[in-house]
């Protein structure tokens, strides 16, 4: 039998779903196919458009291995499992002579937990003890909540927390779901054979391709635990955001409220003298920690070290006795111990890490504003390190022994795939090496005319922005463009803060044209609420830069009040600036520049998400016009026509205004 022609399967799976070929969509299918013959390694730059989903899923259903493809964002893993991969697979089945399976696999905690749900939650002395289920009021939202996931249970075949609908709090799902060190196994729990997670897996083991999300293969990438199934084809997509999943999970952090929790949970399975000495530990790291300064600590300081050190030899001789004794006088005891020592692990665990002190680790200390939660209720201060990089962490966990696709709207920065590259661990593209591995980079285009549909306006004659100085100018600025697109409106600020004052200065300029505000509702809403209405506009920050996808009228002028550099106190991006400096190479480039250039070139593919949409993406900071690095960042965008003729600019949003008030009658 002949093997079917890509082009050929390509044709049939866009037919099933509805679109049309695209050129872009051909060369990426061919680049992918290409790589996976090879065992080389991919990097595809796919406009909006492109049907990029298509262009990696149909080489790697025709070359018959096992493939995990791994995205960011929620909305898209749904949209694979509900809609591409079903249809997919139905219209190659013929051609292919199979129908590859495939699967959906997250994080344990993501599961309901039955065992959680029967059994209740082991209690922390200080909230007494009892079975949340009785105690919550059932006309409280936790009570109501709670009875819901109860019903749920009886219903979901998943026990996926995204299958439910609506949501339920945070709160709410902490009592029906465990993490990983919690679970008890599947071969000790009463309810192993019915658990969700444990079917999940097991659908994981059987399909052929298996979707999941950066924070799990992150987690496969570091813990050496396994928790994929081996493969042989594995697909990042929404790859732009994998280096920070990478980096958040990879990311430690301790605070007085958890410990003290560690310290409540073991204290009646151990002997009294042990529980004492990590009571006694805590409470030193507690005294420490209302000192904390927000801040990086170069060096940790002499108190917090000699607190760390008792913390952790305080949970080694917990977690050593956890170990070897046994109460059955406590109630569900196996479930008790179990919260008790993930808890304690995770106490030592960052403290060793800390005193051991790691030149590639950076530490610091973050305040936070204080809130009700128990996490926070002895002091809004945490301590957290993270590492410096995770580029030869991915180098090494990522790029052997499997071909790797990176897919995104935006790798290539600067006009180039090599700064992705790098935080990635791959060195420039063409380098060869022994240990170096090969791959290419690819732009595939875009569907889109950017310069006949878009305008990239720089407001070239505003002041700087400064950290210190009202924007009295930008709001004016803002104010008048709003006014000549009749709203339409997505505005991108650097910080919450910006947006709220945004919004609080332009609800009065321009009472009639409402204005949506991040926070102020859940984003699914208040996206859309903005969809829905032209006159509308939607203020917020960094959710909104990539995660809003509004095709037509309603978004005709997207504003970035100013390029978004990482804040100048962030320890994290700061320590590798000055890494990079100290090694030879330019830090200001090579972390806050391509930090933002990558935000910019997510927040201007907002405007254009159709063919027919027109627009203006509107940059409020002079110093895209001005400043050096300015090309760079142009570079780094869509190629919208060019202008800092600000009359032009309101002529133009006017015009189309017009003619979409014109369209609609």
């Amino acid at each position: 039998m002949t093997k079917p022609s890509l082009p050929d399967l390509l044709h049939a799976a866009v037919s099933a779903v509805g679109g049309t070929e695209r050129p872009g969509q051909v060369a990426m299918a061919e680049a992918v196919a290409e790589a996976i013959d090879d065992s080389s390694h991919l990097l595809v730059q796919a406009g909006t458009g492109t049907g990029k989903s298509l262009g990696y899923l149909v080489p790697a259903l025709a070359q018959g291995e096992r493939v995990v493809v791994a995205t960011a964002t929620l909305a898209l893993q749904r949209q694979l499992v509900e809609r591409d991969l079903p249809r997919t697979v139905d219209a190659l089945h013929p051609q292919l002579r199979r129908r590859p399976q495939f699967a959906m696999l997250k994080g344990r905690s993501n599961y309901l937990c039955l065992h959680r749900l029967h059994e209740g939650v082991p209690q922390d002395e200080e909230e007494g003890l009892f079975d949340p289920f009785e105690a919550a009021a059932p006309t409280s939202k936790l009570g109501q909540d709670l009875m819901r996931l109860r019903d749920w249970s009886d219903e979901t075949e998943t026990g996926d927390r995204d299958d439910l609908t609506p949501g339920v709090s945070d709160r709410a799902w902490a009592q029906v779901s465990v993490s990983s060190r919690e679970c008890l196994g599947a071969s000790k729990c009463a309810y192993g054979a019915e658990c969700f997670a444990e079917a999940a897996r097991e659908r994981a083991k059987l399909a052929d391709v298996v979707v999941t999300n950066h924070a799990l293969l992150a987690i496969d990438a570091i813990e050496g635990a396994p928790v994929l199934p081996q493969h042989e084809v594995l697909i990042v997509d929404e790859a732009h955001e994998l280096v920070s999943r990478v980096t958040g999970v990879a990311t430690g952090e301790l605070t007085p409220g958890q410990v003290n929790r560690a310290v409540r949970r073991s204290a009646k399975l151990v002997d009294e003298k042990i529980a004492d000495q990590l009571q006694t530990a805590a409470e030193g790291f507690e005294r420490v920690m209302e000192l904390a300064l927000p801040g990086r600590l170069e060096k940790v300081p002499e108190d917090l070290a000699y607190a760390l050190m008792a913390l952790r030899d305080a949970a080694r001789a917990v977690i050593t006795a956890l170990g070897s004794t046994r109460d059955r006088s406590v109630q569900d005891e196996d479930a008790v111990r179990k919260q008790a020592m993930a808890s304690v692990e995770t106490v030592h665990g960052v403290a060793e890490r800390i005193t051991q002190g790691s030149e590639y680790d950076v530490v610091w200390y973050e305040r936070h504003e204080p809130r009700g939660g128990a996490a926070y209720r002895h002091s809004g201060a945490s301590l957290r390190v993270a590492p410096l990089s995770v580029s030869g962490l991915l180098r090494e966990k990522l790029f052997t022994d499997r071909s790797v696709v990176l897919a995104s709207a935006t790798l290539k920065l600067g006009g180039d795939f090599n700064g992705v590259g790098a935080s990635l661990g791959l060195a420039p593209e063409g380098t060869t090496g022994d240990d170096l591995p090969v791959w290419k980079g690819i732009d595939v285009g875009s569907p889109f005319d950017y310069p006949r549909q878009g305008i990239l306006y720089v407001a070239k004659h505003l002041a700087q922005p400064t950290r210190d100085r009202e924007r009295s100018d930008m709001l004016d600025e803002l104010t008048e463009l709003m006014q000549a697109a009749g709203g339409r409106t997505l505005g991108l600020f650097s910080s919450m803060r910006a947006a709220q004052q945004a919004a609080e200065v332009l609800r009065t300029r321009v009472p009639e044209l409402p204005i949506l505000l991040q926070g102020e509702d859940t984003l699914g809403e208040l996206i859309k609420n903005f969809a829905a209405d032209p006159k509308t506009c939607l203020f917020g920050t960094l959710s909104l830069w990539q995660g809003v996808d509004v095709p037509g009228p309603s978004c005709q002028l997207v504003v970035m009040d100013k390029i978004p550099f990482p804040r100048p106190d962030d320890p994290l991006m700061s320590a590798r600036q000055k890494a990079v400096e100290e090694a030879g190479g330019n830090g200001f480039m090579a972390v806050a520049a391509t930090h933002a250039a990558l935000l910019m070139a997510q927040g201007a593919g907002r405007l254009v998400r159709a063919t027919g949409d027109r627009g203006v993406v509107a940059v409020l900071d002079p110093r895209l016009a001005t400043a050096r690095y300015g090309s760079y960042l142009k570079a780094s965008l869509p190629d919208f026509w060019y202008t800092t003729d600000r009359n032009q600019v309101r002529k133009s949003l006017a015009a189309i205004d017009a003619a979409s008030k014109a369209a609609s009658v």
